[in-house]
């Protein structure tokens, strides 16, 4: 038997029914805008990037469908592998020794013993606020050995300095340029992180009798664990997309610098130089995995930790 409702009831119903609606084409008039600038700048150049890898352009036939060809040539490309060795140990050296100093100038900053503190956070920001394509020309006229701050010290002391733009020395002197940039930006992330230790901390610690090596072993570090996880990834990431340094350095180091040094210069240069837009998609989606998969080792790792 059908119960019958009475009008106001189902009027009421139909009402909350109508502000339920209401509410969720609201969040989607909020959500929408992003949705669409996220799918069309993020999303759609993945997509297309996919869709030529599995095309190649012949000689005979045009552009040619050829599945995963492009991928299997990648897998067996010397020159990519060479490019992914070379960042894979810049990324081991540099990325310690940026963060390691961008941590300690934190922590003495954090300490409150610094004087002029706020003097030398603004200071050591700074060099971030300088395009990259602006602080790799200044220090390549540092580098030079025939008109640049080098070559001066040279003819000036009558010494000899290793030339900082020979094969053997240009990568360090690119991590010495990416370290000047970004120790900066990573000393504000671990300063902000220590900023919101709760005082009771350092109270209780000091109750206890702990010193000052003590509270940052067990009070400092910890709490910052994961703002150091974050540094780490964007660092990583940063690090797998090496290319406005290479690529202003090479006029001055033709023999050092070469078009495949980073995986990042040669997918450019297979693109704008060699005008093979499909095979240098495939690299690109290549690096991108790999830097996927990297930076999703450290966060489960760093997670791991600190659980």
């Amino acid at each position: 038997m059908t119960t019958l409702q009475p009008p106001a009831a189902v009027d009421r119903t139909a009402r909350a029914s109508l502000k339920r609606d209401r509410r969720s084409w609201t969040g989607w008039g909020f959500v929408g805008p992003f949705v669409a600038v996220f799918a069309l700048v993020f999303l759609a150049p993945i997509v297309y990037s996919i869709w030529l890898s599995l095309f190649q352009d012949r000689l005979i036939g045009g552009n040619t469908f050829v599945g995963l060809d492009n991928y299997k040539q990648a897998l067996q490309d010397d020159q990519f592998w060479s490019g992914v060795t070379r960042v894979g140990l810049f990324l081991a050296v540099q990325v310690p020794i940026m963060l390691g100093i961008a941590l300690l100038v934190a922590l003495a900053l954090d300490s409150g013993r610094l004087y002029g503190r706020d003097f030398f956070r603004i200071s050591i920001f700074l060099p971030y606020a300088v395009p990259a394509v602006v602080a790799t020309l200044m220090w390549a006229f540092m580098y030079g050995t025939r008109f640049g701050l080098v070559g001066d010290i040279n003819d000036t002391f009558g010494v000899s300095l290793p030339d900082p733009l020979s094969p053997d020395l240009v990568l360090a002197s690119i991590g010495n340029i990416v370290t000047w940039e970004f120790v900066g930006y990573n000393m504000l992330i671990f300063y902000a992180a220590l900023r919101v230790i709760p005082q009771s901390l350092y109270e209780a610690a000091e109750i206890d009798g702990a010193g000052q090596w003590r509270v940052i072993t067990a009070i400092k570090l910890p709490a910052i664990r994961g703002a150091l996880v974050i540094a780490t990834i964007f660092s990583i990431i940063g690090s797998f997309q090496l290319f406005n340094e290479p690529s202003v350095l090479r006029p001055l180091a033709l023999n050092a610098v070469t078009t495949d040094y980073t995986p990042n210069y040669y997918t450019y240069t297979l693109s704008f130089r060699g005008q093979q837009y499909n095979y240098s998609a495939t690299v690109a989606i290549v690096m991108g995995l790999i830097t996927m998969v990297v930076a999703y080792v450290v966060q489960l790792r760093g997670m791991r930790k600190g659980a």
